[in-house]
């Protein structure tokens, strides 16, 4: 196999372990794809590598359910760096005023990446959300959301906002979308992260 294939396959490797490990509670391995400095942007916490980690342990504890699915990966690599973007779902469990309720988001993970002694290690992890929507568990219970709350969060994670919020998170307002300037200047610090610039956000 050729180097940049090794490189492609160790790419995916961590993205996939990232997913199963944090998933599983397996907190030890899952904090191996982190650099030192890495950071986690998500609806609900943005911070280090380390913080996410303990709040993700907590919450496990306590029962917040929260499970990530992972479709196909597209890796651009240059050298000792990398932006992966890897189709996702994100899927919580959660009482919304009363009534047990799943949402799902689509979107992708986009992923700041640089090699560092032979080893592949997340720098910064930045979800795209592109859209979302929220069942009742069961089908025949009545849920009338607030839809005063539901729209002040983009159209792409509005679902999973309500969800968060009802539960105390302070949710992020301006997470990039599929279209718009949040992810316009996700891609340019992408392409500037690629060219060997320092990171941006």
């Amino acid at each position: 196999m050729t180097e940049e294939l090794i490189d492609r396959l160790a790419i995916r490797d961590l993205v996939e372990n990232w997913a199963v490990w944090r998933d599983a509670a397996d907190w030890e391995r899952f904090r191996t794809v982190w650099a030192p400095e890495g950071r986690m942007m998500a609806t609900w916490f943005q911070g280090t590598g380390d913080e996410f980690i303990a709040v993700s342990k907590r919450g496990f504890e306590n029962g917040v359910n929260i499970l990530h699915f992972l479709g196909g990966t597209s890796i651009d690599l240059a050298g000792n760096r990398a932006i992966a973007q890897t189709k996702m779902t994100i899927n919580q469990r959660a009482e919304v005023d009363g009534v047990l309720c799943d949402v799902v988001c689509t979107g992708r993970f986009y992923d700041f990446i640089e090699k560092r002694d032979g080893k592949w290690l997340v720098v910064l992890r930045q979800p795209i959300y592109e859209k979302d929507r929220l069942d009742p568990v069961d089908p025949a219970a009545e849920l009338k959301l607030d839809r005063e709350l539901l729209e002040r969060f983009p159209v792409g994670y509005r679902h999973l906002a309500y969800l968060q919020t009802k539960l105390g998170f302070n949710v992020k307002p301006d997470m990039p979308g599929l279209v718009g300037a949040e992810v316009t200047a996700l891609y340019q610090d992408g392409a500037d992260w690629l060219s060997g610039k320092p990171l941006a956000r």
